[in-house]
């Protein structure tokens, strides 16, 4: 089930990129599990990967290629993620990097692997190869929807957003796609994110744009608090559109860049916690008059981490204690409780640390029985804020997660 809005837009192509997709029987008949991307000469690249220490072959192996050239293809197996699968997985990784440098005549370090699916499995890496020259053949610019499907292990639906962005006489597309449905904490599930734009921008504030849109984005969702060996996330920048090179944070256009940039990552973000596996609710946690960021987060990851919190709301039971446990166990220090207010969108359910005095049952049911819910805390010990957007536990999600590798 999936909570929302999560229609895929027009996807606008993007002047440089190319996308091919094929059949490789990774692990299941009839299911498109292998894409590539083709990126124009010229393209420059930033990436943000997983902080899981059993990092999979393809993200070491990304990251490698990543510092030494600039790529030009970047591709992607679902079903397998060749994660802990030592020295085996990392060449059969280097080897499909080489199969497809060979057929399009670049360097195997200008081509980046992504992988998602089952971790400590072989990846059966020649039929990953043998599914390449398909790939190639239908190259288009029109594939970003065939890839969104790609891409896909236990999403329902595929993810995408796609802008058009006006600025200084010029016309910019920006375009992207993203996976993930569990085993979800991005901090940079098995997420992947790939996003393109035609406009010009050295890699340097590239990385920079990319990094600040995680970090708001990817970086502050979560389904089940586990980050993944495979997270991978890539922002590429054709130059194909012309205009003036945006070389410098300090450019006039960057904060537009930087805000098209933002609505673009958090749609796909919070399209991976609509699509959560088995969610019925959409659920925003946002705590303000925190001292810092940090503590904001550890409020809000605590929350949306709770199994209690998340069954409730399942549940629809507006059990609120669940909650004021959760924020207690945060590790805040020296926390005030009695400057603690808790809202359940317009209700108010804690005031003062305590029950709301005209708080009622009815009230809290109502709101608890909407599929999207917002859940408030407001601190009281200073002035930062941080928002979290996560969903809940039902049935199905122990049902997908002890089926998954069959």
């Amino acid at each position: 089930m999936a909570v929302g809005d999560l229609q895929m837009p027009v996807m606008q192509p993007v002047k440089g990129v190319r996308i091919g997709i094929a059949e490789s029987y990774i692990r299941y008949q009839n299911r498109r599990d292998l894409v590539v991307f083709e990126l124009a000469e010229g393209t420059t690249t930033a990436a943000v990967f997983t902080q899981n220490s059993f990092c999979a072959a393809p993200v070491l192996v990304a990251r490698e290629n990543l510092s030494h050239a600039n790529p030009r293809y970047l591709v992607i197996n679902t079903g397998n993620a060749n994660a802990s699968t030592g020295t085996q997985g990392l060449k059969n990784c280097h080897e499909s990097c080489q199969a497809l440098a060979d057929l399009t005549h670049v360097n195997a370090n200008q081509v980046l692997p992504f992988s998602t699916g089952v971790i400590g499995e072989q990846l059966p890496v020649d039929r990953l190869i043998a599914g390449l020259p398909a790939a190639l053949d239908a190259l288009s610019e029109n594939a970003w929807t065939q890839a969104a499907h790609g891409i896909m292990t236990t999403d329902t639906l595929p993810k995408g957003a796609s802008e058009i962005l006006m600025l200084n006489g010029e016309t910019y597309t920006i375009t992207g796609i993203s996976k993930g449905a569990g085993m979800i904490r991005p901090n940079m599930a098995t997420m992947l994110g790939f996003v393109a734009t035609d406009a010009p921008i050295a890699r340097d504030v590239l990385q920079s744009l990319l990094t600040n849109a995680v970090n708001q984005s990817f970086n502050r969702i979560t389904i089940d608090g586990d980050t993944s060996t495979n997270d991978s996330c890539v922002l590429v920048a054709t130059g194909q559109a012309g205009g003036a090179p945006l070389n410098s944070i300090s450019d006039e256009r960057y904060p537009d860049f930087e805000a098209a940039f933002n609505r673009i990552f958090l749609r796909l973000a919070q399209l991976i916690v609509r699509d959560g596996e088995g969610a019925t609710k959409f659920m925003t946690v946002r705590v303000e008059g925190g001292l810092h960021t940090q503590e904001c987060c550890d409020v809000a990851y605590r929350v949306a981490h709770s199994p209690l919190i998340k069954t409730a709301f399942f549940a629809s039971d507006p059990n609120w204690g669940r909650i004021v446990c959760a924020i207690g166990n945060a590790g805040l220090i020296n926390l005030d409780v009695s400057r603690v207010q808790v809202h359940l969108d317009h209700v108010q359910i804690v005031k003062d640390g305590g029950a709301n005095p005209d708080y009622t049952e009815a009230e809290g049911a109502a709101v608890m029985a909407q599929p999207e819910i917002g859940i408030r805390i407001s601190l009281g010990r200073g002035t930062a804020v941080d928002t979290v957007w996560t969903c809940d536990f039902s049935y199905d999600y122990v049902k997908i997660n002890a089926d998954y590798r069959s």
